[in-house]
């Protein structure tokens, strides 16, 4: 069983992230969080090396992904593939479960390498 605890909580400028299931805390393939992002907050744009599916349980959120525009909103589930370029925006605060395989990795657009996603590790 894994308990939500404050050392499993990462904060960025856009969003917090929850983490719960994870390689470092007993699960061996699967990571799992939970995302809240204030009203008008924008993510960078980037793509992630594993599929993601985002369940929101608040809110509303604009997504960006492959050129296409979306809105999705509590109680839909949205799928996003991998090495896709996404970009997340809140169009009022909202909250997410999402999952993924453990092993992706983000890739922003203009940087050199890929970068970790901590709260999935």
């Amino acid at each position: 069983m894994i308990s939500p605890a404050p050392e499993n909580v990462t904060a960025t400028p856009n969003a917090t992230m929850t983490g719960f299931a994870a390689p470092s805390r007993g699960s061996a393939e699967l990571s799992s969080w939970q995302v809240v992002m204030p009203a008008g907050s924008t993510g960078p744009e980037h793509s992630v090396s594993r599929e993601q599916v985002w369940t929101l349980t608040a809110g509303t959120l604009e997504v960006t992904c492959d050129g296409r525009t979306e809105k999705v909103t509590a109680g839909r589930t949205l799928v996003l593939p991998a090495d896709v370029l996404r970009r997340i925006h809140s169009a009022e605060t909202f909250e997410a479960y999402v999952v993924m395989r453990a092993d992706g990795v983000v890739t922003v657009p203009g940087e050199e390498g890929t970068r970790v996603l901590p709260w999935a590790r």
